[in-house]
């Protein structure tokens, strides 16, 4: 974020957040961007966060909720791999404090403007993830949308807003020629999109979106994950994935494609 512009502080106690912008706002080189790291670690200050917020809003000063999270193994994963203590765990067990603080922060999580999963990210994809949220070419207002590809047998997307079944397609798997390769590739895509059924498919879900997508906006809505799910994530999603979120920015909306699952499918030279 400070890369970005971004004046941060990190674990600033929920009570100073106004006096904080307050005093930036009499700062003769005014910083317009302010990010703010709150988490568990404020101790009881942390319960300030709520009253806090609506402050802000009562002040009419714009802010955006940016919400990382990661699943229980990688979390505890990173703390072995760290040695740092959990601030709700200090002699304790790593997993529960991790379960606590799950619970502490639903609330705030509901609220969100975005949610990221950083389970899988490296700290490299994580930065050009907020690059494209929240860069420079992102002013303006205009939401961002990610069109994620997923597998169902490996688990849903736990950020996705917008979830699409569409393991009814005919299912490239099957074809020998095409087993091994994923959606990414010319030949899955056209097998993928030879069908009636996907080109009525691709039709109605498109224009359902572009039905979908003003309200969203209307309502503040900065950034929407829209998912699509066959049985692993390696070709009908993938496919399906690339061909909304192209049509997408034909339309003028700004546009992130991720492919969740397809890495493990990919057949590397020894």
């Amino acid at each position: 974020m400070e890369d970005m512009g971004y004046f941060c502080v990190d674990n600033l106690p929920p009570a100073l957040v106004l006096k904080f912008t307050e005093f930036m706002s009499q700062m003769e080189s005014k910083k317009e961007k302010v990010a703010f790291v709150i988490d568990v670690r404020g101790g009881q200050f942390f319960n300030d966060l709520f009253a806090v917020l609506e402050d802000l809003k009562r002040q009419e000063i714009k802010y955006e909720i940016l919400f990382l999270e990661a699943s229980e193994d990688v979390l505890i994963r990173r703390y072995k791999e760290s040695r740092r203590k959990h601030p709700l765990a200090p002699a304790g067990r790593v997993l529960e404090a991790i379960r606590l603080e799950k619970q502490m922060l639903e609330d705030l999580r509901g609220r969100a403007d975005v949610i990221i999963d950083t389970s899988g990210l490296s700290v490299a994809k994580l930065k050009e993830e907020l690059v494209k949220l929240f860069g420079e070419d992102t002013e303006g207002g205009m939401m961002t949308i990610t069109v994620m590809s997923f597998g169902y047998k490996l688990g849903l997307p736990m950020d996705a807003d917008l979830v699409m079944d569409v393991r009814f397609l005919p299912n490239p798997n099957y074809e020998p020629e095409l087993h091994y390769l994923t959606g990414e590739e010319d030949a899955v895509k056209q097998y993928v999109l030879s069908f009636s059924a996907t080109k009525s498919f691709v039709r109605r879900y498109f224009s359902l979106l572009k039905f979908l997508l003003p309200y969203y906006v209307q309502e503040g809505k900065t950034h929407l994950v829209v998912a699509v799910g066959c049985t692993g994530g390696q070709h009908r999603s993938v496919v399906l994935a690339e061909h909304l979120g192209k049509n997408l920015r034909k339309s003028g909306y700004r546009v992130i494609t991720k492919h969740r699952d397809v890495e493990r499918y990919k057949v590397r030279e020894c």
